[in-house]
């Protein structure tokens, strides 16, 4: 039987570094990195306006990818999927991906304090001006309103990085 890859995701806060934890781990294991904000960025360039637009977009590129990384994974490459995992409903989404086939995987959940990831925010938009628009205060608060952090009986293979070990 030939080997799986492993199925690689993130929950954390908005700005927690889930993109660049995401990078590390890309590169740690040889694997297909898969980001979420490269995708929507080119597909929906001008869509994507409030938080609202987000989800919508998001659930559409949802629908394409399962299968394609269900593919990927069971041809044994191991994929990175920068795509947040910060509710139930979304990490179940990757609990659909991993499950029909019995694929490897692992969570990884950035424990972070609200002031690091607000700290976080800040540099990026000075580094991506971008996305100055969607990385406020506002929106962060908007966003983490909806976080729940994994628990145990969800029954993914956690694996928790805290604050600036990140």
């Amino acid at each position: 039987m030939k080997k799986q890859g492993t199925l690689i995701f993130f929950c954390g806060k908005m700005g927690s570094g889930k993109s660049t934890k995401a990078i590390e781990l890309a590169k740690e294991y040889n694997a297909i990195l898969l980001s979420e904000d490269e995708w929507l960025s080119a597909i929906y360039p001008e869509e994507i306006k409030v938080f609202a637009d987000y989800l919508k977009y998001s659930s559409r590129l949802k629908l394409l990818l399962k299968k394609h990384v269900q593919n990927l994974l069971n041809y044994g490459i191991t994929v990175v999927m920068d795509y947040p995992g910060n509710t139930r409903n979304q990490r179940a989404w990757f609990k659909e991906i991993f499950s029909e086939y019995d694929i490897p995987h692992k969570l990884y959940y950035l424990e972070v304090s609200d002031k690091l990831c607000l700290k976080q925010i800040d540099r990026r938009k000075k580094i991506n001006p971008s996305r100055a628009d969607f990385d406020t205060e506002e929106v962060f608060h908007q966003v983490n309103s909806y976080f729940q952090p994994p628990i145990e009986e969800e029954g993914f293979n956690i694996q928790i990085v805290k604050g600036e070990n990140i």
